[in-house]
């Protein structure tokens, strides 16, 4: 698959998610066999302001490539300006338009992210305005619309095709399901039937199989995927091996998610303070411990891992499971 005019090598993608899909996150999920890595969202309204946390954001690893860098927002103009700014400053390969946030945060205070949704000619004009404004290919990611009654992903996708885009992702439920239900695959595949350009499928992928299957069932040129990779970035090597094969791979071994968990955690550390870093991976070593084999000792230590304050911590707690494991054996 092509986004414009960069190549893709692979089926799966590690999608966009904020306060997690940082530089640290997407060097894991690259490293484990996502196709292409996509940022937490950043405002356009933060780099118009010249916010320096904004700008921290923004920058991008040498081992990331391809990789997407999410933008969120509501003004045409200052789409255009972000746009222009990321073309000379962000070595990003592709720009992406969140079009998609069901966060009340985004939707409702800020007006942006799914409450565009509502407006379908501004969509066209925010993806136009940011296509005439920068060299890179530039994707939005929708839902099917604002609620049950409002679904118009096939007319959004038009627009969106028609306005420039290179590519665009779909997550199959509405801003009102916000993660609840089920995705509506059906809808994704009316999208890929209606535009030329490729549509990648987003929601309810959570193992090889059902990668799989919404590749099967939609007929999408590649599949998004975002919460069933928190603290599981195997589950790309996974699905790309079942692609390729039609075999399952096994889980990590302890001691390659022991060493996965930890690299991820001083990664983090070298982004920020040890201070910060381990605040924000509280609720990463919670989703790493879902990974392993549920005992009696799991969701002690989650608990735990929601007080970590260093690295030691973690060392600590990944030692004690090792611990309790050898003892519940023997």
């Amino acid at each position: 698959m092509k986004i414009g005019n960069i190549e893709i090598k692979g089926k799966f993608i590690q999608g966009p998610m904020a306060g997690v899909s940082n530089q640290a996150f997407r060097m894991i999920s690259k490293k484990h066999g996502a196709a292409l890595v996509c940022s937490e969202m950043v405002s356009v309204e933060g780099m118009a302001h010249n916010n320096e946390k904004t700008f921290s954001m923004l920058n991008v690893g040498e081992q990331e490539h391809p990789m997407s860098m999410q933008i969120f927002g509501n003004d045409v103009e200052s789409f255009s300006k972000a746009a222009q700014w990321m073309d000379k400053n962000v070595d990003c390969d592709i720009i992406d338009l969140n079009i998609g946030c069901p966060a009340p945060k985004v939707a409702i205070r800020s007006e942006s992210g799914s409450a565009l949704l509502k407006t379908p000619d501004l969509i066209h004009d925010i993806v136009k305005a940011v296509v005439e404004n920068t060299s890179k290919p530039v994707t939005a990611k929708i839902r099917l619309g604002w609620d049950k009654d409002s679904v118009n992903a096939v007319e959004v996708a038009k627009l969106i095709e028609k306005a420039g885009a290179s590519a665009i992702t779909v997550h199959g439920r509405t801003r009102n399901d916000f993660y609840t239900g089920h995705a509506d695959w059906e809808k994704i595949k009316e999208v890929k039937d209606a535009v030329k350009i490729p549509v990648i499928g987003n929601g309810d992928v959570v193992d090889a199989e059902s990668g799989k299957k919404m590749l099967d069932e939609t007929g999408c040129d590649a599949v998004m995927i975002s919460r069933g990779c928190q603290g599981n970035p195997w589950i790309f090597e996974q699905c790309n091996y079942f692609f390729e094969t039609g075999q399952e791979l096994d889980k990590p071994s302890f001691k390659e998610w022991k060493e996965t968990v930890l690299e991820h955690a001083k990664m983090l550390i070298d982004l920020k303070t040890e201070e910060w870093a381990m605040r924000e991976f509280r609720k990463h070593l919670t989703w790493y411990f879902d990974v392993l084999v549920k005992t009696k000792s799991t969701n002690s230590l989650k608990e735990q891992a929601n007080k970590i304050e260093s690295l030691e911590d973690v060392i600590s707690l990944i030692n004690q499971y090792e611990r309790e494991e050898k003892n519940g054996q023997s």
